[in-house]
């Protein structure tokens, strides 16, 4: 049986086109956003009261972790559906691989998982994707009023926050692992990496029973 050979990380700051590059790859992707905690999670770290989304603890690492390597091992996996205005998963689907030789793993916080995907053997690549600061908040800004995620005046705000923040965040994301690249770059390296993989044919290996934590 012919197995996935392993997982392309996509980082990036919030709005900064990355499900937009990963379909633009061709290859299946799998939302990394959508392994956020639940809002009434008591691990869910608070700021003044309210939950901090930007904070990598906010975000269940380990179990996208788990889920990478299942789709590694069999191929497809079922994957939660998060909805950001519910602050809540709210379903699951499967997501078939469809015998792809990778796949795209994308999400603010990719780069906090690169260690621990290499570690296990689980990793293709890792980019972090960077644009203009003013892009990033525009497009931001239009696809979070356009989806309601939250009160306009809450999402101008949190947008400006994120302007501010957008160096020390592609800073941190090449820190922990992920090669900052404009979108069309990210698009050739995957094309490269597809290139050059074997084809390899192999038994399904069962990931980890341990939830490691990363």
């Amino acid at each position: 049986m012919r197995r996935p050979l392993g997982v392309v990380l996509l980082a990036g700051p919030s709005g900064s086109g990355k499900s937009y590059i990963a379909r633009r790859t061709g290859l299946p992707v799998l939302s990394l956003d959508d392994f956020y905690k639940d809002g009434d999670d008591p691990t869910l770290p608070r700021r003044g009261g309210v939950a901090d989304w930007e904070s990598p603890e906010a975000w269940d690492s380990a179990a996208a972790v788990e889920t990478i390597a299942r789709l590694i091992a069999d191929g497809k996996a079922e994957v939660p559906v998060y909805a950001i205005g519910a602050d809540r998963r709210v379903d699951t689907r499967t997501l078939d691989l469809a015998g792809s030789p990778l796949f795209v793993a994308e999400g603010i916080f990719a780069a906090e998982i690169v260690q621990e995907c290499r570690r296990r053997g689980l990793l293709a690549g890792a980019y972090a994707l960077r644009r203009p600061r003013t892009v990033t908040f525009v497009r931001r800004l239009a696809r979070d009023l356009s989806e309601r995620r939250k009160g306009p005046g809450l999402l101008v705000r949190r947008g400006v926050t994120l302007l501010r923040a957008e160096p020390a965040v592609l800073r941190r994301q090449a820190g922990l692992g992920c090669q900052p690249y404009r979108g069309r770059q990210v698009v050739r390296q995957v094309a490269e990496l597809l290139a050059t993989a074997p084809a390899v044919s192999a038994a399904p290996v069962r990931p980890a029973a341990s939830r490691t934590p990363v």
